[in-house]
Formats: structure tokens, sequence, C-alpha cells
């Protein structure tokens, strides 16, 4: 079992560098498959997503090269086996191998997934697509049984009933290689979407439309390999932005696109934090006399639900009250009791959190329950007197490349030990 000791109050300065996004890693990797020789993805970041995901690739007989950045892989020698469901129940985004897997065979065995507890996240969006498509969806022992038939899949309309990011990703994957033409309206329009697009049609398909909300897909009959640049990851901005909002003097955090942030950037601005936006880069010079907010996530280009929890505890610097609204995961509110236990004034009424400030925080032992909120106790413990103790560090690891390291270069006093698991 890992912990991270942070002792807080440094001042942080320096620069830092975004991997490449999280979200999209882990859908282009399942859409390298589709292709008949090796795809290379750069910008890959090193997280244990990444690595869970090479696993069930090795398993399926691709051969895999990872050097820390740059990931080849080359499915020429796959084979669809059922998906062990250790390695599925480890993370959500392995569910995108049922897209990939029914496209490419016609047919697949996936574990039900699992990744954060951030509530009920169902895949009934995901099933309908298939099935709109022509597949045969059959839940058997805790594994989803995909089938398309001896026809294989055909194109069609699908109109899904709540924008999802996943579903949208699953059925591109899935229609690439039908016959004929799918249209998927009401689909989400998030940055990682048009990332996959990009990679898929760099192997050869057809996708139009990616990045609104009707994605036109004409189907092709194979698919080649490619090399591509994965865009960078927002949430990782997004994160140590609101770390350098809470305790940098001068922070310049580079690889980052900036319509990608525009959300949380107008919150930062409108609680006054000074920030000089460049090109592929924002600098964050010292916030002082921070002006509380209230924040609603929604679907993309609205307030990212990923960042409401790294956000929280810059809240806490701000004067005034404030509310946290999460309509994408009304149930993401684990990090608030922990945040109390330091000294937060915050609460939960009706899955709304409110919060007022500014408050000190100060260090005790707290859990990371899950990826972002564990993004949050790190920014907390930054700001926290004394030393923090953060377990449930692997949640953190599922998204953040080196983290360590890249607060240390900053100035953070934050280092990683191993204990014993009792």
């Amino acid at each position: 079992m890992k912990k991270l000791i942070v002792n807080g109050g440094r001042p942080l300065s320096g620069e830092i560098t975004i991997s490449g996004a999280k979200n999209s890693t882990v859908a282009l990797i399942p859409a390298a498959i589709l292709a008949d020789s090796p795809v290379t993805l750069e910008g890959v970041p090193d997280i244990q997503d990444v690595h869970s995901l090479i696993e069930i690739l090795e398993i399926m007989n691709v051969k895999v090269d990872f050097d820390g950045s740059t990931l080849v892989i080359d499915p020429t020698k796959i084979v669809s086996i059922p998906m062990p469901s250790g390695k599925i129940k480890s993370l959500r985004a392995s569910y995108y191998f049922m897209g990939a897997l029914l496209s490419k065979f016609g047919q697949g065995v996936v574990g039900l997934p699992g990744g954060c507890f951030l509530g009920p996240r169902p895949i009934d969006q995901h099933l309908k697509g298939f099935e709109a498509l022509g597949a045969t969806v059959d839940n058997e022992l805790g594994a989803m049984y995909l089938r398309s038939g001896d026809e294989g899949l055909t194109g069609a309309r699908v109109y899904l009933d709540v924008v999802s990011i996943g579903a949208t990703i699953n059925l591109m994957l899935a229609a690439v290689r039908a016959k004929g033409k799918t249209i998927i309206e009401n689909a989400a329009r998030e940055p990682e979407i048009i990332d996959v697009a990009t990679l898929l049609n760099n192997m050869g398909a057809k996708v139009r439309g990616a990045g609104t909300d009707i994605i036109r897909i004409e189907g092709v009959t194979e698919l080649k390999g490619c090399r591509h640049t994965i865009i960078p990851d927002r949430i990782e901005a997004g994160t140590y932005l609101s770390m350098a909002a809470a305790m940098g003097t001068d922070v310049v955090v580079k690889n980052v696109i900036f319509e990608h942030l525009e959300g949380l950037i107008a919150k930062m601005e409108e609680m006054g934090v000074p920030m000089e936006i460049g090109e592929d880069s924002i600098r964050v010079l010292e916030a002082k006399n921070l002006k509380m907010v209230s924040i609603k996530t929604l679907p993309y280009p609205g307030f990212a639900t990923d960042l409401q929890q790294p956000l929280t505890p810059l809240l806490l610097k701000a004067h005034g009250e404030g509310m946290i609204v999460d309509t994408i995961y009304p149930k993401r509110v684990k990090h608030i009791p922990e945040l109390v236990r330091m000294g937060a004034k915050a609460r939960v009424e009706t899955d709304m959190i409110l919060l007022e400030g500014p408050t000190k925080l100060k260090g005790v032992e707290v859990e990371a329950s899950d990826l972002r909120a564990g993004a949050c106790l790190v920014t907390a413990g930054l700001m926290a007197e004394g030393t923090t103790t953060i377990t449930g560090v692997e949640n953190i690891l599922r998204g953040y490349d080196h983290i360590v390291e890249k607060l240390t270069a900053l100035g953070a006093d934050i280092k990683m030990i191993e204990v014993e698991d009792k």
C-alpha cells in the first residue's frame, strides 16, 4: 500500500508540462486494435489505467511496446478471448473493448467495468446503441456477451437519451466497420471524442461531426495503422492550475489547449486569480483576496465534473459563501468529509456542496476515495499547515502521471512511501 506525505505551506513556482489526456488514451488504446497493422500513440501518460489496458492487450496476444510516453500497439496477431474481469474491474474505461471487439470480431465477452464509484453509471446507452446496430447483448454471470450475428453490424440512427461520453465513443468504435451509415444523435462533444475520431480517420475510417451533437459514420471494410499524438489532459491541466492558484507565486503550466479549459478559466478569473494566457501555456501569478464563486457542472463545454473536486480546495481560500452542484455525478461528494477533517467549513445538503471561506486547513490523515478526490486532497495538503498523509494513493496514480515528481519540481514537499498493507 502506498501513502503520500505532504508537508504543506510551501510556495510553488516554476514550470510544469501536462501529459496526454487520460480520458482520450483509455479509448484510443482499445480503438487501436481495429487496425490491421501497428498503431503508434505519442504523448501517452504513464498512469496505472494505461498499464492495466496494456495487460489486457497482452492477454489478447497484441504486441505492445511502451517507453513511458510512446506506445506502439501491434494487433496483427490479436485473438478474441473473454476479457479477464479482474482487470476490467480495475478501470471503468475497459468497456471500450465492447465496441472495439464487436467491430473487429463480431463478438466479445467483457466483464462489467469498474473504476471510481461515483454513484450509478449505467451502460444502458452503450447497449441500446449496439442493439440498434444489430448486435445481441446478454448479461451472463456478470459478463456482457456481445454478438453481431452472421451478417455483422449494420449502420443505424441512434439517439442517446442522455449525453454520454462513454456511449458516444463505444458506438463510434462499433460503427466504423459496420455496413452503411450510422448517425449518433445527442452525442457528447468533449475534446476526447474529437481525439478518438481523429485517430479513427487517420486509420481510414469516415467519421464526421465529432465535437458536435450529431456524428455521422460511413462504415469501411478495413483500417490501417498510423501515428497519432494525444491531446493534452485538460483535467490534469485544471488540477495544476488550481494548485498554482492556491499556493503558487509564479507557475507556468505548459502543453495546454485554452479552449478545452474555458469553463474553469472563467471561474478562476471570476475569483480574481491573475493569469496570462499564452498560445499553449497558462501562467498563474500569486493570487490574493480571492472571491468565492458557485459552480454547476455540465456536459462540455460547461464546467467539467472531473474538475469540481480538484477546484474545491481553492474555493476554501476565497471570501464568502459558495455552492457546488454536480449535475453529472451528484454523488461526487466524498472529498467533503475529508476536507472537513482538515478544518474546512463545508457540508453536503441533498447532493449540494456548501462552502464558506476563507478557512485554514491543517494536516491530518485522509483517504482518497476516488481519482479526482485524491487530486483534491493533494491540493488541500499543499495548502494545509503541518503534515497531511493521504491513503488510497492507487486511485490518484490511475490518472496522474508522475504527480510527485511534477510537484517536487515546483517546490512542493511531497513524497510517496510504501507501507505494509494490514
